[in-house]
């Protein structure tokens, strides 16, 4: 992740390398240069109980790589699987431009775009969920 320029809200935390990290009262700016450093914003980390749908799961596993709990290479293989998997659900031209987008971040061993562009998909999965409980 050489070049992750991270913008913080006051109070904010980011976990990198397993340490948690907080911003204090004001804004910020960080550089993470060290290549491969395993970054987390806080307020982007979805708990374990959470991940309970196909968009849930997959953005966990992102979750799971990004603190360094899952083996890159293993967590790139169950990531790359589930995204393929959803772009079997999700066939409109906004929800498949954020798979391709997820898809190619995580080929390029950029997680954290990857992650952003799954949770993007959180509220029209809720949506799709919903309207077929009805």
């Amino acid at each position: 992740m050489s070049g992750l320029v991270l913008k913080l809200a006051p109070n904010e935390r980011v976990l990198i390398n397993g340490a948690v990290i907080e911003n204090g009262e004001r804004r910020s700016k960080i550089a993470i240069r060290t290549p491969n450093a395993n970054v987390l914003r806080l307020k982007d980390a979805i708990h374990p109980d959470r991940a309970n749908t196909p968009v849930g799961r997959a953005c966990y596993i992102a979750q799971l790589i990004l603190s360094g709990d899952a083996k890159p290479d293993e967590g790139k293989r169950q990531l790359l699987l589930a995204i393929a998997q959803l772009s079997q659900v999700f066939d409109d031209a906004a929800g498949q431009a954020a798979l391709q987008d997820a898809r190619a971040s995580v080929e390029d061993g950029a997680i954290y775009p990857a992650l952003r562009r799954l949770r993007e998909l959180l509220p029209q999965e809720d949506r799709l969920i919903h309207a077929r409980r009805q």
